[in-house]
């Protein structure tokens, strides 16, 4: 092949969830000795130039000493990362003459080099992967990933180093499968706390947000740490779902491919970039990273009101949309958003064994920090009281999660069943029609949601609880006995009121 040459491979950029393909398109050409990225690339992508030409060498190939351009294309897509490395590398190479050229057609490369040119992985492999298979190209990455699983229709090949490729030497993943995960959170280890035991069961069963207020101590984190266990394991594409936000995030995906649900507990003082997502580049935020699982907020009016308030749209609509200069990025987040506060600024608002010592003014204010748009937005609001140390000591803690995850899915199956005759439910009217009210009872409803001035909203999400409540006891139409459940759960009547 003629010394001077050039090459074009295959390679992709993380956009949101997804991977956009790039064409990696290397020239070696006379001229003044030069090394350039060019394509709107970002800092990261740039010194790629230092770490390709060390780890060239050091795998006993020459690196060109005239004049190498390197485009990234489409030139319209901001390139980050350092995913560049390994096809910049296999450009050089194979436009030199000094690996086979057939290495450029077939596959999809995305890799780190070391200096001494080891091939890392990178985040995101599971997008660079469906975007490979998506195109018939076969997916060339460290052989140290574990972010990668079998996937139907793509072949994966791994290299160790680049240094393999003098020989085209690939390391076969085997197709990596996740085992089931053991959940290590039972709810036999909480004691007392029924009513709030049974809230997060029909939460778990209708997919609605759940607020718990009470003093410190009462076992609300407790509680909702273990929700994950009476919730029903992740189906096949639920799995992918979750495992593509997670590891575009560069997180661990074992769990979840596992059938285990995402538990997200950030920290209260979070932003809103990593609670909503955001950066440079865009990443997703916590309320994505809990897609398909639980997003558990602790010390809810502790988080800075103007973050709380940025989650009302991805709650109604699922999904955020992160609006930059170079276009938007969409990430999915439906997600059970499990919330926990004090009742006041010291906690004891309301208990039965110690004192509160703020005033009304400082209890309402604190209070007022979650917003009331917000507020509206969460279907049940339950008050925990303190255990008593004689039921803490207790030998037995109550009912378990096995216990508790029988109704979770008798009440989903029912609700499949259900919604397979009557039609789907996606407006008030059809919410309405599908819990079959009698007369009696609408007049009912509609008379203490008058008394109490309800909105809308809180109306339809009311309604939502008290058909999954119908559910749960596998009955076509909602009664009273329901309807007044879930009043229960959204007329609070206790501490903080």
């Amino acid at each position: 092949m003629n010394r001077y040459g050039q090459c074009r491979v295959n390679s992709a950029v993380l956009h949101g969830v997804e991977a956009i393909p790039v064409d990696v398109e290397v020239a070696v050409t006379t001229g003044m000795p030069a090394f350039n990225v060019v394509g709107m690339v970002d800092a990261a992508v740039q010194e790629s130039r230092e770490r390709v030409k060390t780890a060239i060498k050091a795998s006993g190939f020459s690196m060109p000493g005239e004049r190498v351009l390197v485009s990234l294309a489409p030139s319209s897509i901001r390139k980050s990362g350092s995913g560049f490395d390994l096809p910049i590398a296999v450009g050089i190479l194979v436009a030199t003459g000094q690996v086979d050229p057939e290495l450029a057609h077939e596959n999809l490369f995305a890799g780190e080099l070391s200096l001494e040119g080891a091939v890392r992985p990178v985040n995101g492999l599971l997008a660079y992967a469906l975007c490979a298979r998506d195109y018939g190209l076969a997916l060339v990455c460290s052989s140290e990933a574990d972010g990668l699983v079998a996937i139907e229709g793509l072949r994966q090949r791994g290299l160790r180093a680049i240094g393999d490729l003098r020989n085209g030497t690939f390391c076969d993943f085997g197709g990596r499968y996740a085992s089931a995960c053991e959940v290590d959170r039972d709810y036999g280890d909480v004691a007392g706390n029924d009513m709030a035991k049974r809230a997060l069961q029909i939460a778990a069963a209708g997919r609605h947000g759940l607020l718990m207020m009470g003093p410190p101590g009462s076992g609300k984190t407790m509680l909702a740490s273990r929700l994950p266990s009476i919730m029903p394991p992740l189906s096949e594409d639920e799995k992918l779902e979750a495992a593509l936000i997670h590891s575009v995030a560069g997180e661990a995906i074992g769990r979840i491919l596992g059938g285990q649900r995402p538990y997200r507990a950030p920290h209260h003082s979070a932003s809103a970039a990593g609670l909503i997502g955001g950066g440079s580049p865009v990443r997703p935020g916590e309320i994505s990273l809990a897609h398909r699982g639980v997003l558990f907020l602790d010390e809810l009016p502790e988080f800075k009101p103007s973050v709380l308030q940025q989650m009302r749209q991805p709650i109604e609509s699922g999904r955020v949309c992160i609006t930059r200069a170079e276009g938007n990025v969409v990430f999915p987040s439906e997600f059970m958003l499990i919330a926990a506060a004090n009742p006041c600024r010291c906690g004891f608002y309301g208990d039965d064994d110690r004192e509160c010592t703020c005033t009304v003014k400082q209890v309402r204010d604190y209070q007022n920090r979650i917003g009331g748009p917000l507020m509206d937005r969460i279907d049940m609001h339950i008050d925990v009281r303190r255990v008593p140390p004689s039921k803490v000591m207790s030998s037995s803690g109550g009912i378990s999660s096995a216990e508790l995850r029988v109704g979770v899915l008798k009440g989903r199956e029912y609700a499949s069943w259900r919604t397979e005759h009557d039609n789907a439910v996606r407006t008030t009217k059809e919410l309405v029609a599908s819990c079959r009210l009698s007369d009696d009872d609408a007049r009912f409803f509609e008379g203490v949601a008058s008394a109490n001035s309800m909105s809308g909203r809180s109306i339809v999400r009311t309604l939502s609880v008290a058909r999954t409540i119908a559910d749960m006891e596998q009955r076509r139409n909602v009664e009273r006995a329901d309807l007044c459940e879930a009043l229960g759960f959204r007329l609070r009547d206790g501490v903080g009121s």
